[in-house]
């Protein structure tokens, strides 16, 4: 008796056969876009109404606190409710904002307070879709070849990203930000319908638990428990942290590279090409095993590409280490994300996810306050070294504080 031929890997062909996975991604990239397109818009008219870089920062402000504001509702509302009916109630949101802010733009915008209350509404809708999103894909896709969803997901997504300030760029020159709004509500209304036809599959019964303070920290409470979840999100959390060179992109192609606003385009979209790149990268060729060890690799790659990004004077290695920068992030986000989902029961991923959401929403906001407090003591140059520094560091640290984390080989082990 002859034993039998072992079933082949999963690949990212076997994606194309699961259309709900398809709707939910590109309906997500849709969004992506939209809201990406709008940040232009809104941008320009606010430092075009006010003059003042803070107006700036508070029109982020304003979509931030929601995130804070809501952290403890939003898990427990993916968990409790359908994911589904949370996402298409998000994109709407969306939709209606688009719509306000084209309408507000038409009659003559003179005040700053519109944009404000729209950044709002879209960091509310944001808050509550970011969890529901997360978990859903968990429940359209194996878990055998959840790795490789994240990956073209990840890789959809960081298209958008590429292309969403460029078309909002365009749309803004031809026909000013009437046009940037009509394109995102459109956007955001395919995204609507996309999300509105995938079907779920059958979920199990669940056992409604009342609304209590525990059940509300049950996302915090869970992590505790379980090292390799939380060294994963925590490694993220303090490498991006430290790391936030990008929040500096602007002193660096005025000042040091001396590449104008043209050099600061490229430079910014340097690291979501990286990233687009891994993405695909590892779509087509998936982490089979010692995904601990290449998490750690990847962080310690991001400290080394800060660095030398740092040191550098010159353009073409300034571009190829924040490529760099970005296709590690990638690594780090694929590795991070797929050991999160399937190390958390289904009835859980909505408080995690949002736990998750809120440490790296935290990160990159108090990513970019510590890029500049340090700029202010050290220099652009010295504070983006400290960074990356920082980030090798906490690496090292991780690995010796989560042996768990670093000893993982495939992400079908046992997650305990």
């Amino acid at each position: 008796m002859t034993d039998s031929p072992p079933a082949p890997l999963p690949t990212g062909r076997d994606l194309l056969r699961l259309p709900n996975f398809l709707l939910l991604v590109f309906g997500r990239a849709a969004v992506t876009l939209a809201l990406l397109m709008q940040v232009i818009a809104i941008g320009w008219q606010v430092y075009a109404l006010t003059g003042d870089p803070l107006a700036l920062g508070l029109v982020g402000l304003a979509g931030f606190i929601p995130g804070i504001l809501f952290a403890l509702v939003t898990g427990q509302v993916a968990d409790r409710m359908n994911r589904r009916i949370i996402m298409l109630s998000c994109y709407a949101l969306e939709a209606l904002t688009a719509v306000f802010l084209l309408v507000v733009t038409m009659n003559g915008l003179t005040s700053v307070w519109p944009i404000f209350i729209a950044a709002f509404a879209l960091g509310t809708a944001r808050s509550f879709a970011q969890p529901a999103s997360q978990a859903l894909l968990a429940n359209l896709v194996p878990s055998s070849i959840f790795s490789v969803a994240v990956a073209w997901s990840s890789s959809v997504f960081q298209m958008a990203v590429i292309a969403g300030p460029a078309l909002g760029g365009l749309l803004f020159a031809w026909r000013q930000a009437e046009a940037v709004y009509i394109a995102s509500t459109s956007l955001l209304v395919v995204a609507f319908l996309m999300t509105l036809f995938i079907r779920l599959p059958a979920a199990p019964a669940r056992t409604r638990e009342p609304v209590t303070w525990d059940t509300l920290v049950a996302g915090f409470t869970f992590m505790k428990t379980q090292p390799i979840v939380l060294g994963a999100i925590s490694l993220d959390l303090f490498a991006v942290l430290f790391g936030g060179a990008t929040a500096l992109l602007p002193i660096f192609a005025s000042d040091i590279l001396k590449v104008g606003p043209e050099g600061l385009g490229a430079l910014r979209s340097a690291p979501a090409v990286g990233a687009a790149i891994a993405a695909v990268v590892l779509g087509f060729r998936p982490l089979r095993r010692r995904v601990g060890r290449t998490l750690f690799i990847a962080v310690g790659v991001f400290g080394v590409a800060t660095i030398v990004f740092g040191l550098s004077t010159n353009l073409l290695l300034s571009l190829l280490a924040l490529a760099a920068l970005g296709a590690a992030d990638e690594v780090s986000v694929v590795v991070r994300l797929t050991l999160v989902q399937i190390a958390t029961p289904d009835d859980m991923r909505g408080r995690v996810s949002a736990v998750n959401s809120i440490f790296i929403g935290a990160s990159n906001e108090l990513g970019e306050f510590e890029s500049g407090v340090a700029a202010r003591f050290l220099g652009p140059e010295g504070a983006v070294l400290f960074g990356g520094i920082c980030t090798l560091i906490v690496t090292l640290l991780w690995m010796r504080w989560f042996p768990q984390l670093r000893s993982v080989n495939t992400f079908q082990d046992k997650l305990s």
